[in-house]
């Protein structure tokens, strides 16, 4: 059969997979302590990117608000101007609302 003609391929992988399985037990704790520091530091550096882009966040969000409180007044002084009396006397804008 021509998937067996190399012998030596087939028995070398073998020998790998059953020194990989030997060993796995053994090397476990080694590759747990180098792995666990870096998966601490790895989730910290998530828990501080969160907590920036929150804070980025609310302050885009209070940009915004500011900028459509602004657009809200000028849109009453502008209404007010608008409605005023001839006379030119002020207008409250308790009376627009």
């Amino acid at each position: 059969m021509a998937l067996f003609d190399n012998g030596f391929k087939i028995g070398a992988g073998l020998a790998i997979g059953l020194g990989a399985i030997l060993l796995a037990p053994a090397m476990a704790p080694a590759v747990a302590a180098v792995v666990r520091p870096l998966a601490k530091a790895s989730i910290k550096g998530s828990i501080l990117l969160f907590e920036k882009a929150r804070e980025f966040i609310a302050e885009a969000r209070e940009s915004v608000e500011d900028l459509a409180a602004e657009a809200h007044a000028e849109l009453v002084q502008e209404k007010l101007q608008a409605s005023s009396p001839v006379s030119g006397g002020p207008v409250d804008a308790a009376d627009t609302c």
